[in-house]
């Protein structure tokens, strides 16, 4: 099972956290033994350190992980490559995200609307639209989303993002957009 580069930073995170706390709690540990002449209360006071530092740690990580859930759902445009219909690895926790957001907000209505940039004929180029719409709204289901949530609509090449003919404009036309009913 991968485990995605987030999740690898909140566990070093805690990791580090833990460490710091445990390592900076035997100095405090042993002025504290020394000034109160007993080692019961230290025990308790740096015990008590230790979850502070690490509910801060977990608050922290789980901030993070909230900011990349918003982050991940401003995103709603994705890109294909030339006659794919596949989208990018690139794309897939992006995509997990809004399946998992789908999922959880079951009033939530998303259209998928697939384009294509002017190369092909009119009707290769719609079906190429539907083709990636479907194959996203595939892995949403997979990752939470009900069907009933997601609707298709293939444009082809009718609605470019960039009218230019050059393989930049080209490149922004290959996209599904997510939008939001």
């Amino acid at each position: 099972m991968k485990i995605s580069n987030f999740a690898r930073a909140t566990i070093v995170l805690l990791a580090l956290s833990s460490m710091v706390a445990c390592s900076s709690s035997g100095d405090m540990e042993a002025e504290v033994q020394e000034s109160t002449g007993s080692g019961i209360s230290s025990n308790d006071g740096s015990a008590q350190r230790a979850q502070q530092a690490q509910s801060e740690a977990e608050r922290r990580a789980a901030e993070a992980q909230e900011r990349v859930r918003r982050t991940a759902i401003q995103t709603t445009v994705f890109y294909f490559d030339f006659d794919i219909a596949e989208f990018r690895q690139a794309d897939r926790d992006i995509l997990t995200f809004h399946g998992r957001d789908l999922a959880s907000n079951s009033s939530k209505r998303i259209r998928l609307e697939g384009h294509a940039d002017e190369r092909g004929t009119r009707e290769y180029n719609l079906a190429l639209g539907e083709r990636r719409a479907q194959s996203i709204m595939n892995f949403l289901i997979v990752n939470g989303a009900s069907r009933s949530q997601v609707e298709n609509v293939s444009y082809g090449e009718e609605r470019p993002t960039d009218t230019g003919t050059n393989e930049a404009a080209y490149q922004r036309n290959r996209r599904v957009e997510i939008v939001v009913r």
